[in-house]
């Protein structure tokens, strides 16, 4: 178990709100990433970029060695900034701009994820202007719900993300036909935070047979993604500061159908970078309601917007207080019903100018921030600042 309580002296003396990361732990699931993965022939793990875009965080995954997964032309150029090569890059998104797409292919990156017939069409022709062949793969919607909140579901029917079922044959005979473009893969992604491996296996079962299915037609593709997905325990991030990947993997290496020199591919962003980051925050006022307690802190949902956002939890801890708890709502100071942390959590007796870390706030955290009601985004520091 990796130890990574932010304590108050750790804490630099920076104004507030701001994020604080632990890169020895950052470190640390980097290393058991590592280790897990390579112990299965042909695994491969790319950061999902949009959880966390942080230059700093971005060249320490970089430099563990895992590829990226980009969902814009802005995170492939962050990507490629951090140290990525094109070759580890692949890029997904289920509204592709052309210049983004151009981007792509002036980069030779690995692979475009396709998620309709008219982006695929697209592609094919923007790749012959270049006189180029885009290696692409197609996003194949599973219909598998996943057990997470309903805002973070991406692999039923009626999401807006892939291409159904019953299309993917024809697609793929149309891609065979394209001169621009290369079918390399299929692509899936059923979601994020997802805890239950049950919803792994069902998409492993899935994705079995749709290759079946294939292999009557011919057709082996030589690289299998299955997404990301992973989650993290946001009410204990002290006891699993690691998420369990070994299980995750094996899950994978167990249930899914593995083509003789098929390559899988992980598209891993939560899991990597959501317990290392915590924000923290200052302690304004604490109001007494009629029946509530009120702590008013001076970061809100412009920093980090989960909560307002999927009603998402966060563990908050005191790092100055150690007197008997009390019972809470923290609340930040926008100008919003909304801007709320928690709501009835016990936290050790509150004062102002008390320093609060909101935990596991690694992950959509820093890169959700805002400027609404004309704020700053918050800076970041590091354990090593």
């Amino acid at each position: 178990m990796t130890e990574n309580k932010p304590t108050h002296s750790a804490i630099p003396a920076y104004p507030t709100p701001f994020y604080y990361y632990d890169t020895k732990l950052l470190q640390a699931t980097l290393h058991t990433i590592s280790t897990e993965a390579v112990k299965h022939k042909g695994f491969h793990v790319h950061y999902a970029v949009k959880a966390n875009a942080n230059p700093t965080l971005l060249r320490m995954i970089q430099e563990a060695g895992l590829g990226a997964d980009c969902v814009s032309g802005g995170e492939i150029k962050a990507s490629i900034a951090a140290g990525f090569k094109p070759s580890q890059i692949v890029y997904a998104g289920v509204g592709k701009n052309d210049w983004e797409i151009n981007l792509g292919l002036d980069q030779d990156i690995f692979c475009f994820n396709v998620e309709s017939l008219p982006e695929l069409e697209v592609i094919n022709q923007l790749a012959a202007c270049k006189s180029k062949i885009a290696h692409i793969a197609l996003r194949i919607n599973p219909n598998i719900g996943a057990h997470t909140h309903s805002n973070i579901v991406t692999g039923l029917a009626e999401n807006k993300f892939g291409i159904a079922m019953h299309d993917m044959h024809d697609l793929i005979e149309r891609a065979t036909k394209m001169k621009n473009v290369k079918l390399i893969g299929l692509h899936f992604h059923i979601g994020s935070q997802i805890l239950d491996m049950t919803d792994f296996i069902k998409l492993c079962k899935r994705i079995n047979e749709l290759q079946d299915q294939l292999a009557e037609h011919g057709i082996t593709l030589e690289h299998i993604n299955v997404g990301g997905g992973l989650g993290i325990d946001y009410e204990h991030p002290q006891a699993h500061s690691i998420p369990d990947f070994k299980t995750y993997f094996d899950t994978f290496d167990t249930h899914l159908k593995h083509y003789p020199q098929q390559q899988i591919h992980f598209e891993l962003g939560r899991s990597v970078v959501g317990q290392c980051g915590s924000l923290i925050t200052r302690v304004l006022y604490v109001k007494k309601g009629t029946n509530k307690q009120f702590v008013i802190v001076d970061a809100g949902m412009t920093e980090l917007i989960r909560p307002a956002l999927y009603h998402a939890t966060h563990h908050i801890e005191n790092l100055n207080s150690t007197m008997e708890e009390e019972t809470y709502d923290v609340v930040g100071p926008i100008c919003e019903s909304s801007d709320v942390f928690a709501k009835d959590i016990q936290l050790n007796k509150t004062q102002r100018g008390d320093l609060l870390a909101i935990r596991s706030a690694g992950a959509y955290g820093e890169i959700m921030a805002s400027g609404y009601n004309c704020r700053e985004l918050p800076k970041s520091y590091f354990t090593n600042d």
